[in-house]
């Protein structure tokens, strides 16, 4: 045979082609979807995502329903939720937001997300209708990019179908466009300032907006509260005659040990104590959440007790991507996307409780409409040193701003400065890694954003250099990944900041005023 074969593509290589055909089409996808009214900008009212799912048959009513609310937790206990049953052999389908790496994560069906291609059928399906949703311009408004996914999720799981649907709420509770839906059973995780601007400046007024999930003839499954949103709770369900549940009453964690992986559990459920509660997750709020979750399971079975060994086969099974979850080891490194004050005191005290780590290294971006200086000083105790920088989104607090409150917490000696994710984590590595130890530890926090941020880099990045060549090695020599150009420039914070410099030390008090960042403004 004769003839240049160079130019003939391989297997290998057409497979290469079709996965960035498919990349590019979910791009595509996502952008068209997220260029709608954005999810942190809220448009009240049910009146568009009632319209869409009374044109899609009403699938929100195609099998009962759990749905969460309050401010921390939800997506942990949704998740805990949705193995719990799974063990019991139901089919379940759980909507969750925000995603942290890729926009399927929000649609699971049987504990997994979505495929792509299942994803964009499912548009397929819906879009018609949501354009004639548009059309109407209901209360002046197109359709919101949080109302469309969550149609998109209530299709999905009837079509699929499922058992049961464990539904998160995504702001507040009231006219949150899940609650389209009429719960059997509502969560109400601890509910803390949070979202003020939008959901009220006190904790009775956030209550009265998350107890509107809790529907006439319910089960209410309480988590313990401060005293002004239980009272607000307690009402709402004596208003509609739920049947509640509440945490310390009805339902306990009685005790916990730290274990290999996790902790070891004793909790009063349905029928009494049980002992030997194994939960792979780390922290006393993570404890309570899956007692939470527990009570959340065994209500909608009817108050059937669930025995131990169905308890554990659940929470083995339970995966959570950004909380407190190990992504890297040599140095030990940690995501974790508490972005409130409440959630991260308790992420730091899972930090100390669980790890180790000597010294440990803050990473922290922040979104500019959230409590800098509380969850600040919820890890001042934590970070031996604090990286501050932004994610790669114009709603991210620029990198001064957020280095300055950093710089009155931590004292400005403890705080660098690093304008891109990738710089920052790389900064930490070589910090957490100065005092040669063994035993340093690096926490990226602050913001879900900035956490997916960081995954992308450090895990899905990875798999991808990795699986472009097995044979190559991806680590230098201090053990961090070497990233290829195309990767380290994918949406960072840069293209948002036309102030840019390399990280470094945030100067000393006594610095030159005329140029305290150490730098021409």
């Amino acid at each position: 045979m004769t003839g240049d074969m160079t130019d003939i593509p391989t297997g290998q290589d057409q497979t290469a082609a079709d996965h960035t055909i498919a990349d590019r089409a979910h791009r595509d996808l996502v952008a068209e979807l997220t260029s709608r009214w954005p999810e942190h900008r809220v448009a009240p009212g049910l009146a568009r995502i009632s319209a869409l799912t009374e044109l899609l048959g009403d699938p929100e009513r195609a099998c009962p329903v759990i749905q969460i609310a309050g401010t921390n937790g939800k997506g942990s206990t949704a998740a805990i939720i949705d193995a719990l049953l799974r063990s019991t052999g139901l089919r379940t389908g759980r909507f969750s937001s925000p995603h942290v790496s890729d926009i399927t994560e929000r649609i699971s069906i049987d504990g997994r997300p979505i495929s792509r291609e299942r994803f964009a059928e499912v548009w397929a399906d819906v879009k018609p209708y949501v354009e004639m949703v548009d059309q109407q311009q209901l209360d002046g408004v197109a359709m919101t990019f949080f109302e469309v996914i969550t149609g998109m999720a209530y299709a999905a799981f009837a079509d699929a179908p499922v058992d049961v649907m464990i539904i998160e709420t995504g702001l507040g509770g009231t006219w949150d466009a899940t609650n389209v839906a009429d719960a059997q059973v509502a969560v109400i995780t601890p509910i803390d300032l949070d979202h003020t601007h939008l959901l009220g400046e006190s904790l009775a007024e956030i209550a009265g907006e998350k107890a509107g999930i809790i529907k006439p003839g319910s089960q209410a499954i309480l988590a313990g509260q401060q005293l002004p949103a239980a009272e607000v709770l307690l009402a709402r369900c004596a208003e509609v005659g739920a049947l509640t549940h509440r945490e310390g009453v009805d339902f306990a964690l009685l005790g916990r040990t730290v274990a290999v992986g996790g902790q070891q559990l004793r909790i009063n459920a349905s029928e009494g104590p049980l002992d030997d509660i194994l939960l792979p997750l780390h922290g006393e709020h993570q404890a309570r959440n899956a007692v939470l979750a527990i009570a959340a399971a065994e209500a909608f079975l009817g108050m059937m007790a669930l025995d131990r060994d169905v308890i554990n086969e659940g929470l083995a099974d339970v995966v959570l991507p950004g909380r407190l979850e190990v992504v890297r080891t040599s140095p030990t490194i940690l995501l974790d996307g508490a972005h409130n004050p409440h959630g991260a005191r308790a992420a730091a005290a899972a930090v100390t409780e669980a790890f180790d780590l000597q010294p440990c290294v803050g990473v922290i971006a922040a979104m500019s409409d959230k409590d800098h200086r509380g969850v600040l000083a919820a890890w001042q105790d934590v970070f031996t040193s604090v990286v501050v920088t932004r994610a790669a989104t114009d709603r991210s607090t620029p990198v001064k701003e957020l280095a300055a409150i950093a710089a009155e917490v931590f004292t400005p000696g403890r705080v660098q400065v690093a304008h891109r994710m990738d710089d920052a984590i790389e900064l930490a590595v070589r910090l957490a890694d100065a005092q040669d130890t063994g035993a340093g530890g690096i926490v990226v926090t602050g913001s879900v954003i900035a956490v997916g941020e960081a995954r992308n880099l450090l895990v899905d990045a990875e798999s991808a250099v990795r699986s472009r060549n097995d044979d190559e090695d991806d680590e230098d020599d201090d053990g961090f990944m070497d990233f290829d150009d195309d990767v380290r420039r994918r949406a960072t914070a840069a293209d948002f900041d036309d102030d840019v410099d390399q990280p470094g030390l945030l100067p000393d008090e006594d610095a030159d005023p005329s140029d305290p960042w150490g730098r021409e403004r």
